[in-house]
């Protein structure tokens, strides 16, 4: 799967979550992307969302807050030049359909936050596009994630689209405790045959280092300048360009680590072989035109003659020559 010109086959997406952690402020907007960029992220990612779209006109408080935190079409067009000019890849999610529509030029890929991963109507709208889909797969059991694939599978077999779809696992709990992060759920998700992810809503950088090791392709998480910039929630579960930069390290550490997952002699054991390996030798001293018997024979090392397991080559024949004790059997010792 690619989203933009990074292969997830060959290296993680790391995607710094800024959110809402901008409140607002178009410059600290610009300011999240240059630091996310910085410490190593490979996608930055914002919210599009449209209050009055989103929310119940009835949840007056949360109404407000939104409209503080609400940037506009034309600031999220300007930060997709900033996100180009720092070579990071741009990303919103979108919560609504028109916005789903406003942000197909701007993005190369589509996220679906977990609250909308039954939102069919928008899901229909981002399917169409004909991008590649990021699911997050929070609220919702393994059925309900399997439902949302195949909606999206058939419609995209309908359009005559070929496109890739990835799912990300997460706990919608700010921040998750630990004892319900579930990491491996993402073993289940990978049933799906789909590319999956994780999207971290837990304290630190630990959870998203294993969920690599589990098989992760995506990471997200959420990213500020300061924990402590506001009262918002949001800084309080975010990593700092410091930690970041930490799970940028840790990320390609694991990566490394892990390899690509062939059993294979690694070039680092090919000089050790014969050191570490036995060949068939004499037990004792044997006579030339003696028959070499089971008893005759040892195993040691170094692997400089026949192989443990090649025994019936040499039993039973004839000598050639005389062999003193410890001297490697070969086929052209025998008859």
């Amino acid at each position: 799967m690619k989203i933009g010109t990074l292969d997830l086959e060959n290296e993680i997406l790391l995607v710094a979550e800024i959110g809402n952690n901008h409140e607002g402020n178009y410059e600290l907007a610009e300011k999240l992307i240059q630091a996310a960029a910085k410490a190593g992220a490979n996608a930055i990612k914002f919210q599009t969302i449209v209050p009055e779209r989103l929310v119940s006109p009835k949840e007056g408080d949360r109404i407000k807050q939104l409209e503080r935190f609400k940037l506009s079409y034309e600031q999220f067009e300007k930060l997709s030049r900033v996100a180009k000019n720092e070579n990071v890849i741009f990303l919103s999610t979108p919560f609504d359909i028109e916005s789903v529509q406003f942000l197909n030029t701007l993005v190369p890929a589509f996220k679906i936050a977990s609250g909308d991963n039954n939102f069919f109507p928008m899901i229909r709208a981002i399917a169409e596009t004909g991008k590649p889909i990021i699911l997050s797969t929070g609220l919702a059991d393994f059925s309900q994630i399997k439902k949302t694939k195949e909606f999206i599978e058939e419609l995209w077999h309908q359009k005559g689209i070929h496109q890739n779809l990835a799912v990300l696992h997460c706990v919608v709990s700010y921040p998750t405790p630990p004892s319900e992060a579930n990491l491996l759920a993402i073993r289940e998700l990978q049933k799906l045959n789909l590319t999956v992810g994780y999207s971290d809503h837990t304290i630190g950088i630990e959870a998203a280092i294993l969920a690599v090791a589990l098989g992760a392709r995506i990471i997200e998480k959420h990213f500020t300048l300061d924990k402590n910039y506001s009262d918002f929630h949001d800084h309080k579960i975010s990593i700092n360009p410091i930690e970041f930069a930490q799970l940028s390290k840790k990320i390609k550490e694991t990566t490394n680590l892990l390899g690509d997952g062939v059993k294979r002699l690694q070039d680092a054991e090919k000089k050790l072989v014969e050191k570490a390996r036995r060949s068939i030798v004499t037990k004792h001293d044997l006579a030339q035109g003696s028959i070499v018997r089971w008893e005759d024979l040892n195993w040691v090392r170094p692997a400089v003659g026949l192989l443990p397991g090649e025994e019936e080559k040499v039993v039973g024949k004839k000598l050639k020559r005389r062999l003193s004790v410890g001297e490697p059997i070969l086929l052209s010792d025998v008859e």
